[in-house]
């Protein structure tokens, strides 16, 4: 009865990891059908277009996902919010872009966590489009990375039923 519209997608190639978390905007069948047409065109993306930057994949993704749901009749404004990156194990250089999902790094030396904002714009239909920012990391060993929905954020819980939220999410 319960479908949910986040996923995560993993794709390895050689040295090259490329995974994400994506939210799909509905709930239930229609957001799970968005998540079908994402995973699918994720794929498409780095396996038939041989994409591997970050930004270059949502660019090409968020083409494949507004052909997708195109019609004369009328306008389908569903789409996904999502963070990938490509992970490169062997020179451990991280390329992330992200759709609203922000990257969170914690350097192994530090317990501050550094947060690279995503871009205001989700994948799919979208009047005022820009194309999608790139961001390089070099990582060191021990850095642990985040990458998430808003699934946690949106929960509503405790003694007083509020709102989880980033800020508890990041304590």
């Amino acid at each position: 009865d319960i479908v949910s519209g986040d996923f995560y997608w993993m794709f390895e190639s050689g040295d090259e990891l490329l995974f994400a978390t994506v939210d799909c905007t509905g709930h239930g069948v229609p957001g799970a059908m968005v998540s079908v047409v994402g995973a699918n065109n994720l794929d498409r993306c780095v396996k038939e277009f041989g994409l591997r930057q970050p930004s270059e994949v949502l660019e090409k993704l968020n083409d494949l996902v507004t052909l997708t749901f195109e019609t004369e009749h009328y306008e389908v404004r569903d789409g996904m919010d999502i963070s990938l990156v490509n992970y490169n194990k062997k020179t451990r250089v991280l390329q992330y872009s992200g759709a609203h999902n922000p990257l969170w790094i914690i350097p192994a030396d530090v317990v501050e966590i550094r947060e690279t904002k995503a871009d205001k714009q989700p994948i799919g239909k979208y009047e005022y489009r820009k194309p999608f920012s790139h961001h390089s990391f070099q990582l060191q060993p021990g850095d642990t990375i985040y990458l998430f929905s808003d699934g946690y954020a949106d929960q509503f819980g405790g003694p007083l039923g509020k709102k989880y939220k980033y800020s508890t999410l990041k304590k």
